[in-house]
């Protein structure tokens, strides 16, 4: 069964690029409701534990060093079948083969610089969300 939150980051290249509030308009346009949001900075560190799943794969380091590089833009989107329908929105992880409209075929410079996160699973959205937001951070 689909659940109705997901996890998204706005990446540094999109909040340097000046694309937060097209972005927010695109997922809010699309029906998602924010409950929770906050405009933060990733240390090496904690991008480091955030993307731990992905250690030993030869862009590791490259992605710890971009993802805290500069700001972000961290937020807990609520909508019937939210993973799904989020990652339909903000397409193909490479730009190039984002179906146009989409978040990444309008924003993202390229596959490693490529504007948002968006969670893959149910399971996994809880994880991420949990990793930036306290509970009383979040609102229904």
């Amino acid at each position: 069964m689909s659940g109705n939150r997901t996890f998204t980051m706005i990446k540094p290249d999109a909040v340097a690029s000046g694309h937060i509030g097209g972005i927010l308009e695109q997922i809010c346009a699309s029906g998602f409701k924010i409950v929770a949001m906050k405009y933060t900075k990733l240390s090496a560190e904690k991008a480091g534990e955030f993307y731990a799943v992905h250690s030993a794969r030869p862009f590791y380091g490259e992605l710890v060093s971009f993802m805290s590089s500069g700001p972000i833009v961290a937020a807990i989107l609520e909508k019937d079948n939210a993973v799904e329908d989020f990652r339909k929105l903000i397409g193909a992880t490479n730009p190039a083969e984002a179906a146009p409209g989409t978040i990444r075929a309008k924003y993202a410079k390229n596959i490693g610089e490529n504007a948002v996160h968006g969670s893959d699973s149910d399971e996994n959205a809880a994880i991420e969300s949990s990793f930036h937001f306290a509970g009383t951070e979040i609102f229904l």
